[in-house]
């Protein structure tokens, strides 16, 4: 099927109308005597004609009353605008090489082109692909993504034994479709490229030049052969060899010398080069070069030259290497293995290992080299990369002059690359619900502390002996909370105020600030590009990203230097160039913060977002000023990547999606006085916490205010008093509370008692809040706050309920 019309649409998923009459008239059937059978053993029990004729009037009335809203029903569904026309969309579709579907909010599929049908047969919307449980699990969570975000993607499906990359995206006049996009991810067969090779121009190459190539399967039978094989192993290049045992054309004599079971006796012998085409290079996949004993004294430079011509053709990262250890041939797929260039490398393979695997390989070398044609594998850890180890597989060769063992590595450079990214997003993603939760919870302890300060700098007076102490632990406990919001930024949880601004303005305004931080030693370089775009975000957090930056380049540059700082428009055709894996196609405005300083290694490099990961000597650095950063760019919907050399300095790009939509707010410069308010009041109040100290320390500043106070430890016990009779003129609750939370609470009082006033504390984000509450006029309190700081917020509340 080419797409999915609205009548297939309709004849799939509404039914056939014909079908569902006769189903009509047969439950109407079963219906009727089902009823006559009831009133029949009513009658035969009872006796009463008129009980049995006030049921039966009751069944004929229930069911007129059930035929006739649902017949109005059916009318209503049959009154439809008429349906869009997708041919334009599967025409669309058809220009992409990527299985292309689009599903409706009711999980149908309304339109898919011939790529996705061919793929995906039996006309399901994804998620319902029939792919594996963990394939599965991804496209469900990426659609649920899709419809609240707006796109989603996953970097691999799995449907067959093929891979699919998967993109989502909510489309429509009223966002009411998804549009899948399954591509799939080409991954080279190195057996049939060798096939290829085989049977076309290199192997008739080979042919000329008395090069015997076969490529045999982990059966052991041919999959394909040239014509010089052919012609020896059966003495016409006509016959087909493909199918046939490899075995049945060959024997070995006791000296372990190779002949063409064919040739008899008289045979000469031949000499087997084996290329494995797996990974395990054993019983797999395998190419075969033969030749001659006796040519190959003539002809060697010839047939290593042709050797070495199909070697530097196949993906698979190969070497020659001589009975010394010494390279002969790599090809490049060998070279990008090893993370260096083809011309640049050493002359020996025990180089490019560390010093306690270079024995090893030297001798695996000598053993293979002079012993009979075998195979193997080696582990061992490269010197630019010891800390991943990978296998080098050693086969020894014969017959190709100097060449005497044949070296493997696989290229998995692009997979090992993707690997430790999605490990790495994985990580950071469990150690920010980590330091979130650790944060929360530490609010509480801070919000007791703070609390208890402040009620007893209420009874001392300035010079008193205690009042300095008292003071001492409250700053102490400030510089503890202004580590949990740090804690809070990494894990995405801080309250952001977001406004509509150019990032130019935000830099000019903190750069003054930078040129005193940096120092006399460290100039400042600002640059900005054209047609830069406004961005969404907090100003004051954005500022805290760009200091905390210039103060690392900074510490990176203990002898002085440059600091560069640029913002630049880019759109989506450079995002696209860029390739970056987890930077999903758009424009952005990119801030860049560029230092000439020492580097970041590369095993350090990955961990530099990591809370508590410093570099500095103990005592000059929390480790949390690059995780601060990290979590308040992914709160504000943007993306960091970090680029750096050693001993040339580190630069840190961020991308923030470009606003579409008002102009960016213009501040005017001057911050207006703090006035003092009249925090005195009056009403009851109920405070609803299960911290004991928070709680305590709550309802102590609340009556210091005149207020009436009446405390719960939890909803379900805030409910019991209200189920007494009691009233209360706001409410100030915990979120999160054991039994029953603030949110289930809040909803059960509104449903009972009307529009109660609410006033909800927490330590998570208030954004993160609103969105998991749903409720409507609600205050908000963060932790941990001060008795000033609850006193502004009660009153606050009240007066804008008022």
């Amino acid at each position: 099927m080419n797409k999915i019309s609205p009548p297939t649409q309709f004849q799939m998923f509404g039914g056939d109308m014909d079908q569902s009459a006769k189903l009509d008239v047969r439950q109407l059937a079963v219906l009727v005597l089902a009823t006559l059978l009831s009133l029949a053993i009513l009658w035969f029990s009872t006796g009463n004609i008129i009980l049995v004729g006030s049921c039966a009037a009751v069944i004929i009335a229930a069911g007129a009353l059930i035929h006739f809203f649902r017949h109005a029903g059916s009318v209503e569904d049959a009154v439809d605008v008429s349906p869009p026309d997708w041919s334009i969309a599967h025409a669309a579709t058809q220009l992409s090489d990527a299985a292309i579907a689009i599903s409706d909010r009711a999980g149908r599929l309304v339109c898919a082109n011939d790529h996705f049908t061919k793929a995906f047969p039996g006309l399901k919307a994804p998620p319902d692909l029939g792919v594996d449980e963990s394939s599965q699990s991804l496209m469900v969570a990426a659609g649920r993504a899709a419809w609240r975000d707006g796109s989603a993607q996953i970097d691999s499906i799995t449907k067959d034994q093929r891979a699919y990359s998967v993109k989502v995206a909510r489309a429509g006049a009223s966002d009411e479709y998804l549009l899948w996009r399954l591509a799939p991810i080409e991954r080279l067969a190195i057996e049939s490229r060798a096939i290829e090779l085989i049977t076309g121009r290199i192997g008739r190459a080979m042919s000329g030049s008395g090069v015997m190539a076969v490529a045999v399967g982990p059966d052991g039978c041919v999959r394909a052969a040239n014509a010089a094989f052919a012609l020896r192993a059966t003495g016409t290049d006509q016959d087909p060899l493909n199918g046939r045992s490899f075995a049945d054309f060959v024997r070995m004599d006791d000296k372990g010398s190779v002949f063409f079971e064919r040739e008899g006796r008289r045979g000469l012998p031949i000499r087997l080069l084996h290329v494995p085409l797996n990974e395990h290079n054993v019983e797999g996949s395998a190419l075969l070069l033969a030749v001659d004993e006796e040519s190959a004294k003539v002809d060697r430079g010839l047939a290593l030259a042709h050797v070495e011509q199909l070697l530097s053709t196949l993906p698979l990262g190969l070497a020659l290497v001589d009975r010394d250890g010494r390279f002969l041939f790599a090809n490049d797929a060998f070279a990008r293995v090893l993370d260096v260039e083809p011309t640049k490398l050493p002359p020996y393979p025990g180089d490019l290992v560390i010093a306690e695997d270079k024995g090893a390989v030297l001798d695996s070398i000598r053993r293979y080299g002079s012993g009979s044609m075998t195979s193997g594998d080696i582990v061992i850890r490269l010197k630019e990369r010891p800390d991943e180890v990978i296998a080098l597989s050693i086969a020894g060769v014969r017959g190709l002059g100097d060449a005497a063992v044949l070296l493997g590595l696989k290229d998995n450079s692009e997979e090992i690359t993707l690997k430790r990214q999605v490990a790495q997003q994985t990580k950071m993603e469990s150690i920010g619900q980590l330091a979130g939760g650790v944060a929360h919870d530490f609010n509480n302890i801070l919000t007791a502390i703070i609390g208890y300060c402040d009620l007893m700098l209420l009874r001392h007076q300035p010079g008193d002996g205690d009042y300095d102490d008292i003071q001492q632990i409250k700053n102490n406990s400030n510089r503890a909370a202004s580590l949990t919001r740090q804690l809070l930024a990494f894990s995405r949880q801080q309250t952001l105020r977001p406004q509509i601004l150019q990032l130019a303005n935000v830099v000019a305004d903190v750069s003054s600030l930078l040129k005193r931080l940096l120092g006399e030693t460290v100039r400042l370089e600002v640059h900005h590009g054209r047609n830069v775009g406004a961005v969404r975000a907090d100003p004051g957090q954005l500022e805290q990203v760009i200091i905390n930056l210039g103060v690392n380049a900074r510490d990176a540059m203990p002898k002085g230097g440059v600091v560069h700082i640029s913002t630049l428009a880019v759109g989506q055709q450079e995002v696209a160039a860029m390739g970056k894996e987890f930077l999903p196609v758009g424009d952005y405005v990119k801030l860049s913060v560029e230092d000439s300083g020492v580097g970041i290694s590369k095993e350090n490099l990955s961990k530099i977002f990591e809370p508590f990961f410093t570099t500095k000597e103990l005592g000059k650095g929390t480790g949390l000023g690059l995780s601060t950063v990290y979590g308040i760019v992914k709160q504000s919907g943007g993306f960091i990547f970090a680029e750096s050399k050693v001993g040339k300095g580190t630069r840190f790009d961020i991308f923030l999606p470009v606003h579409r939509g008002e102009a960016p707010v213009v501040g005017s410069g001057k911050k207006e006085l703090y006035k003092p308010k009249d925090l005195w009041g009056s009403g009851r109040v109920l405070i609803v916490e299960d911290e004991d100290m928070v709680r305590a320390v709550a309802e102590r500043a609340l009556v210091r205010q005149g207020y009436v106070v009446e405390t719960a430890s939890d909803g379900e016990q805030a409910l019991e008093l209200f189920a007494e009779g009691k009233r209360y003129d706001l409410v100030v609750s915990d979120v999160v509370m054991p039994n029953m939370d603030g949110p289930t609470m809040a909803r059960n009082l509104r449903e009972t008692y009307g529009d109660i006033r609410l006033l909800f504390m927490s330590g998570y984000a208030e954004e993160q809040l609103r969105e998991t509450i749903s409720l409507d006029n609600v205050s908000f309190l963060a932790k941990p706050f001060s008795v000033q700081q609850i006193a502004e917020a009660v009153h606050d509340a009240l007066a804008r309920a008022d």
